[in-house]
């Protein structure tokens, strides 16, 4: 790892609405992949995540999200069970990343924003060459719906409105689903600024780039919001990490493996705490 993106790898930011799920599995790979792959991750290796990749490669997949594991025992407390010594650090999870974009890139498939890759074809690959690709709770989408739909436990909503997440517990979640109550936990109503915040956001993680002024201007604002943000970001852009041009925002090849960390200077709401999000790489 760069010593420069390396100063920067342990900052705790929010993954930014990625979550590791996966909405169906293959009847071509048999429970027992699935078992190793899991059981891979606390002693995996760049050549393991390789090998694991070329291994999924084999149900040929239009589609990759390549999700690194979030270690946030003190909000998953099965967690625990896992030798935090036996975890990766920052230069080791880079090497990882590394090792598994190019295995993928090799077999044709393009990188899409922070964690996606998809074969040229696709339409989520269209959707990043013209700059139309969304982000939601699922990760990277080339859906251009407003809304998502919550079902199940700690499933999350979005509306243009706001956002809404189910209960987590299945039993409470349960009863209200019999009683015909909504099963919503918690909910949060957008403001003026979080729209604007939301979208400057949504770019940065799409595009790798953003032009602040541009989307101030669109939503009524002038670009003075964003200060404290460029001002935040003036040392990496020093560093060679971001560029910052008449309010516009870009990564750098180097900084690309910061996208969150960049992304997170204009999160109004990002917590201070050091152990409330994952570390960024």
């Amino acid at each position: 790892m760069h010593p420069k993106v390396a100063h920067y790898a342990t900052s705790a930011v929010p993954r930014y609405t990625s979550y590791p799920s996966v909405p169906h599995f293959s009847d071509t790979l048999p429970p027992e992949t699935y078992a190793q792959w899991l059981a891979r991750v606390p002693h995996q290796t760049a050549e393991g995540l390789a090998e694991t990749v070329r291994q999924c490669l084999e149900m040929a997949p239009d589609r990759i999200a390549l999700f690194g594991y979030a270690h946030v025992p003190w909000m998953a407390k099965k967690q625990r069970l896992i030798d935090e010594r036996a975890l990766p650090g920052p230069a080791a999870r880079a090497a990882q990343v590394a090792a598994a974009d190019a295995t993928l890139t090799a077999h044709g498939f393009h990188a899409i924003g922070l964690d996606h890759f998809a074969r040229p074809e696709d339409p989520l690959a269209q959707a990043a060459a013209d700059g139309t690709l969304k982000r939601n709770f699922q990760g990277y989408t080339a859906d251009s719906a407003d809304t998502l739909i919550a079902f199940g436990t700690t499933a999350i909503a979005k509306t243009p409105d706001g956002y809404a997440q189910n209960l987590s517990a299945e039993g409470p979640w349960a009863r209200a689903i019999e009683s015909g109550v909504m099963p919503i936990a918690r909910g949060h109503t957008l403001t003026d600024e979080d729209r604007l915040r939301g979208e400057v956001i949504e770019r940065l993680m799409c595009d790798g780039a953003v032009d602040v002024g541009a989307i101030s201007r669109r939503h009524g604002q002038d670009v003075t919001w964003a200060l404290p943000a460029f001002d935040a970001l003036s040392a990496m852009a020093a560093d060679g990490l971001v560029t910052i041009e008449d309010a516009r925002v870009a990564l750098t090849s180097l900084g690309r493996p910061l996208l969150r960390v960049v992304a997170a200077e204009f999160d109004a709401y990002r917590e201070a705490a050091p152990k409330r999000h994952s570390v960024a790489v």
